[in-house]
């Protein structure tokens, strides 16, 4: 889990991220970073470690909660960051189902897509938590 300096810098930057969000960010935001912080725990303690190669259901579901969520925030919000974050948690959902399918795909490829993904989401809801700070400071709401 936290066992390499890569996940640890993974983790800080996830939880900044969400600070970042619920402190500066309106509504749209403290809820995908809500989200995404309360998936990124399940995550944790759904995953098997020692089935690799097999597929994690538990995983897939909530890569599926979150693809809900994201799609709900893309209907109801105007912003544009839940349009990418949804297009990303999607990439990852399909990345399940291609494991899935049994395609033969490389399981470090998957791996990487996953990552990949978890990345561009959260950098996905920096820029939507910026930009809706930067919007308030201008209306002089803050």
């Amino acid at each position: 889990m936290f066992d390499t300096l890569y996940a640890q810098i993974g983790a800080i930057v996830m939880i900044a991220v969400g600070v970042f969000a619920f402190v500066k960010g309106d509504e749209p935001e403290r809820i995908g970073a809500g989200a995404y912080l309360f998936a990124w725990f399940a995550s944790l303690l759904v995953q098997g470690d020692g089935r690799l190669y097999d597929v994690q259901w538990g995983m897939f579901a909530i890569d599926i909660i979150m693809l809900l969520v994201f799609g709900g925030l893309v209907w109801k919000s105007r912003r544009s960051w839940p349009v990418w974050a949804c297009a990303l948690q999607l990439l990852a959902v399909m990345s399940h189902i291609m494991i899935m399918v049994d395609l033969r795909t490389p399981v470090a490829s998957f791996y990487t897509v996953l990552n990949i993904a978890s990345y561009g989401i959260v950098l996905s809801i920096a820029i939507g938590t910026f930009w809706a700070w930067q919007e308030r400071r201008a209306a002089g709401l803050e």
